[in-house]
């Protein structure tokens, strides 16, 4: 098992360019699936997560193959084994987005139950109702959801809000099945987060018809087939959102290229609320800090509001604010387990139901850590980065699976990680 040995404080200055989005390359490479022929998927970002679902797909029957870096050609010609096994499955939430696509090229599909981070409970419900709301028979049997489409998939008016608001997964697995139902469907409450954005796009660029995009309402004409297509992921605007706290949290300054702006206004305002500098430049941003921080109250909300995947690595940056800051968990209200290892670095941090206050410190300090998810894992190589000493990181591999050589990007920018085996 690797570890992370991170020696605090250092100071950022470079330059850092943003790969691929994590969250558009999954459910764009599944979509592949509906199209029988080779599609050529670009912006790809190397991480385990896309590893596991090239697994699951290569179960399911396509063929992969990597020609160049962030470059998959995935041939989905014969789709025979419409089966997403748990020993794969559950390894990562995100295998749930094989369900529409498979159900709707197949007729059939039967996925285990996902796996993923320990960030509280995020049932498949509204999956399952959507796909019901298309005419799909659903069983769920030894913790295997069973769909068949019947006589077809047909289109519906489908609301799909939930307790926590829209659902991003949901909305793209329903959009997928629906481009080869029969009539119109129409998606009220649809996440509107800028991977869904990109997936439809895609989808369209394959020859679905999709409008709305970008809207809570989204409307799709069936079409009988889909074609192969060649696409490039737009950049991972959480990736970028973490390496401007970054230059933040180090008193550094860093200039983040491939950066689409428009994706980060919410993270943006925080940081400019903090006291933080963030010029634009194009598609590129320059964030500069004096490591003066103004206490702030924050609420993670759907898109285009605060997102939930960088509430843990702001968090790590307010431990240090002159004052008291309260964070409020909208979209997961137990994604707190990384509270009890940042007040380990010495931070002040205390839950109070779904929320977290936070009372500024002077200095953190290192400590030996563990992380407990994917932006967990980002939020204590921020803190470890601004701690006095050699801060150890356990179970580093969750890092791995939405962060593309995030040591060597930092290291070349003046961070001191080292990754080690035990």
């Amino acid at each position: 098992m690797d570890i992370l040995k991170i020696q605090g404080p250092v100071q950022l200055n470079g330059e850092i360019t943003v790969s691929g989005s994590k969250n558009a390359s999954l459910p764009i490479m599944a979509a592949t699936l509906l199209a029988p022929g080779v599609s050529v998927i670009k912006n790809v970002p190397d991480l385990s997560d896309i590893r596991v679902l090239c697994e699951l797909m290569i179960s399911v029957g396509a063929k992969i193959n990597k020609p160049a870096k962030g470059v998959y050609e995935i041939d989905a010609t014969n789709i025979d084994n419409p089966f997403g096994d748990y020993e794969i499955v559950r390894k990562m939430r995100a295998s749930i987005c094989i369900l529409g696509p498979l159900l709707a090229r197949c007729g059939k599909v039967e996925v285990s139950m996902p796996g993923g981070c320990s960030i509280g409970d995020r049932p498949v419900d509204i999956h399952i109702r959507g796909l019901k709301e298309l005419g799909a028979i659903i069983d769920i049997r030894s913790g295997n959801i069973a769909a068949s489409a019947g006589d077809g998939l047909k289109g519906k008016d489908i609301f799909l809000g939930g307790p926590f608001g829209s659902t991003v997964l949901g909305t793209d697995n329903i959009m997928m099945a629906a481009t080869l139902a029969k009539g119109t469907t129409v998606i009220e409450s649809a996440a509107c987060e800028p991977e869904v954005s990109d997936l439809a796009n895609c989808l369209n660029a394959m020859g679905a018809k999709i409008s709305g995009i970008g809207s809570p309402r989204l409307v799709i004409e069936g079409v009988k087939a889909l074609r192969p297509v060649e696409y490039s992921v737009l950049p991972d605007r959480i990736e970028a959102g973490t390496f401007m706290i970054a230059a933040a949290i180090t008193k550094g300054k860093l200039k983040i290229k491939n950066c689409q702006c428009d994706y980060l206004m919410a993270a943006i305002d925080a940081l400019h609320n903090i006291g933080v500098k963030v010029e634009h430049c194009g598609d590129d941003i320059i964030v500069s800090s004096n490591g003066k921080f103004k206490p702030v109250f924050l609420t993670t909300q759907p898109y285009p509001g605060f997102p939930t995947d960088l509430q843990a690595q702001f968090m790590a940056l307010l431990a240090l604010a002159d004052g008291n800051s309260v964070i409020t968990e909208k979209i997961f209200p137990d994604r707190f387990m990384h509270v009890a290892e940042l007040n380990r670095m010495a931070a002040n941090l205390r839950k109070e139901g779904p929320s977290v206050i936070i009372a500024g410190v002077d200095k953190l300090m290192a400590a030996p850590v563990m992380a407990s998810d994917l932006r967990a894992s980002a939020a204590l190589v921020l803190a470890a980065m601004a701690a006095e000493g050699e801060t150890i990181i356990n179970r580093v591999y969750h890092i791995d699976r939405g962060y593309e050589k995030i040591e060597e990007k930092l290291n070349a920018c003046g961070a001191n990680i080292v990754r080690c085996q035990v």
